[in-house]
């Protein structure tokens, strides 16, 4: 709790600082999706002394919002669905054509942001070209959850097709799907395989600019290199109650979020720990940090993952 208060402190007087000098109108450095305001909001300031600020004016009220990681562009479905796709410049929008828009149940950015998968019941349409010009890459059939019985066999169970935890690459050719106790890897082209055996709910992610890949659950940390051709394996412990993971921008280091922030370096295996007096719901970039919730009556939590990464907050926003 003194460590809670010192943070509050500290927040307050940073937050009062950028209020005297007239920076709230500053940088952004990240956005966060208002269901109550229906818009996407704009963070202003840096990690440690920052605010949810102005919705971005899209022209028009916002039902559902994903942001890329490098937060110059997104995807927005507005009333009754449309979705739309907007390059950003800090808080403002250019919208871009693409063929084919469909709103999805989930959209996925790919760790750089210029392929973004947009899933429904079954299939994943596939996006690559952003932030500026967005192209129709293909589509992805994806696979109904399977689950070994106790004779080898495997048998495919009902379920909302788009539920699994995915992954798209840079390039906008392959995703990694979560399905039952597997996680595969899915090509535009038609190819699919088996990646690798997995608890269910386990999560894929895809390294920025290539196909290095990890795959993360309770029973272990699986680190692929080149998952789309020889996939050679490192397998590391497992994270217990994963709720999101990315990697650094630079790919050297591997984040997830659990009861806290745990931080792999990729080179070494070698993993630190970062508490948390939140409850992460997830991980998604924004930048150079990263949001551990969604926005509400709390504040909004942070890993800053600069050098030395740090946990910080955001002022519960202004309704």
């Amino acid at each position: 709790m003194a460590i809670l208060r010192t943070l509050i402190l500290c927040s307050t007087g940073a937050v009062a600082l950028l209020a005297q000098q007239g920076t709230v109108s500053g940088p952004v450095s990240g956005y966060v999706f208002d269901a109550r305001g229906h818009s996407l909001r704009t963070i202003r300031g840096i990690p440690g002394a920052s605010l949810v600020g102005d919705p971005v004016d899209f022209g028009t009220a916002v039902t559902a919002a994903w942001v890329s990681p490098r937060l110059d562009s997104a995807l927005i479905l507005t009333a009754g669905s449309a979705p739309r796709i907007f390059s950003l410049d800090g808080s403002r929008p250019t919208e871009r054509t693409a063929d084919g828009l469909i709103a999805p149940e989930r959209a996925i950015f790919s760790p750089s942001g210029t392929a973004l998968a947009l899933l429904t019941s079954g299939s994943a349409r596939i996006y690559n070209g952003l932030p500026d010009a967005p192209v129709f890459a293909g589509t992805i059939e994806l696979p109904a959850e399977r689950t070994g019985t106790p004779g080898g066999l495997s048998y495919a169970k009902n379920r909302h097709f788009a539920a699994g935890p995915a992954a798209v690459s840079d390039d906008g050719l392959y995703l990694l799907y979560t399905s039952g106790d597997a996680v595969e890897l899915l090509g535009v082209a038609g190819d699919s395989r088996k990646l690798t055996a997995a608890a269910s709910g386990a999560l894929p992610v895809f390294a920025p600019g290539g196909h290095d890949a990890a795959v993360i659950d309770a029973q272990g940390v699986a680190l692929f290199t080149d998952a789309t051709g020889a996939a050679t394996v490192r397998r590391l412990p497992g994270i217990a109650g994963v709720r999101g993971a990315d990697f650094s921008a630079d790919g050297k280091r591997l984040f997830v979020a659990g009861t806290g922030v745990t931080t792999l370096d990729m080179a070494s295996g070698d993993r630190s720990e970062l508490a948390c007096n939140c409850r992460p719901a997830g991980l998604s970039r924004m930048g150079g940090s990263y949001r551990l919730n969604e926005l509400g009556t709390d504040p909004l939590w942070l890993l800053d993952a600069s050098a030395e990464p740090r946990i910080v907050f955001v002022p519960a926003a202004q309704q």
